[in-house]
């Protein structure tokens, strides 16, 4: 089995590092943890489109570049690895863009795909409710016909990148009387619409990267209903495939990585067989999760959907970043619990970014439990019950 790379993915990788040391060393940013869902910086995007790294697998005739997924997630992994600011395209990028492509109309991949290519259409999730969170068949917010328009009432919780978000793809119920798995409709909505407000949840780490969305006789227009009616949940459960298979799941606090293994070897912590044997640990697990979501890019080069192999890869790498971040307070001590901004914190305050942040990271996306059922069920054929 060949793990190596081709020539011109690695000159690829190089030029995507190159491009990122060469933003640090402007001053543009720094690398932070969380940064691909927590960085919004409306700059950096419009840098990342003018080199074609957005939609970078979508057909080039709606703006993309026709690239292979191993490709896109050589680029991701860098961004990961720099804690690049990329959170105004990620999501567009990453799901919003691809359930377009594979569900919308041809209008709808017209208006949308080459202006988030163009890093000018920035989307937020309108998926968990506040009795709808993992379970997301028990949505409520409701969208009901009204001649050409639909009117969407309901809330939306922890909608991811609310804040800058210019759009939600947003999931809505159209057939109360469906069994609850049907009956759920995806659609587009201008951030903008009358009647839609927001109110910024700021989280434990103190960042400000979700919002409590709310929908107050909203109207939107029938051709923003993405795919069929009624059959938002299966294409949610597609849209999650793509979500859960990312090298974020695995990387998002990879400078605390890099940072913390640095930090030993400065001040000879290395040379301790205890926190030796805890930092490669860590390095085994890191190459173990790498190499399953490269076996996830590898599925869907082959056109298949990553259904268990993407809950596989995305429970395996929550451990690690939980992993992670227990080892960074270990070794910095006490000084591992400084907030940002104090005076004697080691390595930025990353560590207790981290360390707080890991809490939810089980939850994101799917709970473990539920990703562990996809695998006992689907990827091993158990029985359901």
């Amino acid at each position: 089995m060949d793990f190596s790379f081709t020539e011109e993915q690695n000159k690829f990788r190089q030029e995507v590092r190159n491009f990122l040391e060469e933003e640090i060393k402007k001053g543009y940013w720094e690398p932070a943890c969380d940064a691909w869902v927590q960085g919004f910086d409306l700059g950096f995007t419009k840098r990342v489109a003018q080199r074609g790294w957005i939609g970078l697998t979508w057909p080039k005739e709606y703006g993309g570049q026709g690239r292979s997924h191993v490709d896109r997630l050589i680029l991701t992994e860098e961004m990961l690895r720099y804690g690049a600011p990329a959170a105004c395209h990620w999501f567009g990028d990453r799901q919003v863009g691809g359930t377009i492509l594979s569900f919308g109309s041809e209008e709808l991949k017209r208006e949308f795909l080459p202006r988030i290519v163009k890093g000018e259409a920035y989307f937020g999730l309108g998926m968990s409710e506040p009795g709808a969170g993992s379970d997301l068949a028990s949505l409520q917010t409701r969208a009901v016909e009204d001649g050409d328009y639909y009117v969407i009432n309901g809330q939306k919780t922890w909608a991811s990148c609310a804040s800058f978000a210019q759009y939600f793809d947003v999931y809505a119920r159209t057939d109360p009387e469906a069994p609850r798995h049907r009956g759920i409709s995806e659609f587009i909505v201008d951030a903008r619409s009358p009647g839609l407000s927001r109110i910024p949840m700021t989280d434990i780490t103190g960042t400000e990267a979700w919002n409590d969305v709310f929908f107050d006789n909203v109207r939107v227009h029938k051709r923003y209903l993405i795919g069929e009616k009624n059959r938002g949940f299966y294409q949610v459960l597609h849209q999650l495939d793509y979500e859960r298979s990312g090298m974020e799941r695995l990387m998002g606090n990879y400078p605390l990585f890099e940072a913390i293994i640095q930090f030993a070897k400065d001040n000879k912590l290395s040379q301790e067989p205890v926190i030796r044997n805890k930092l490669a640990q860590l390095q085994i697990e890191f190459e173990v999760g790498r190499l399953l979501i490269y076996r996830v890019a590898l599925v869907m080069e082959d056109g298949r959907a990553p259904n268990w192999e993407s809950a596989m890869s995305k429970a395996y790498s929550t451990e690690f970043e939980k992993h992670l971040a227990g080892v960074a307070m270990e070794v910095l001590g006490p000084y591992g619990q400084l907030m940002s901004g104090s005076k004697l914190v080691p390595l930025r305050g990353m560590a207790l970014h981290s360390y707080l942040g890991s809490k939810g990271y089980s939850l994101q996306a799917g709970t473990t439990e539920i990703l562990k059922n996809i695998l006992a069920v689907r990827g091993l054929g158990l029985p359901s019950s």
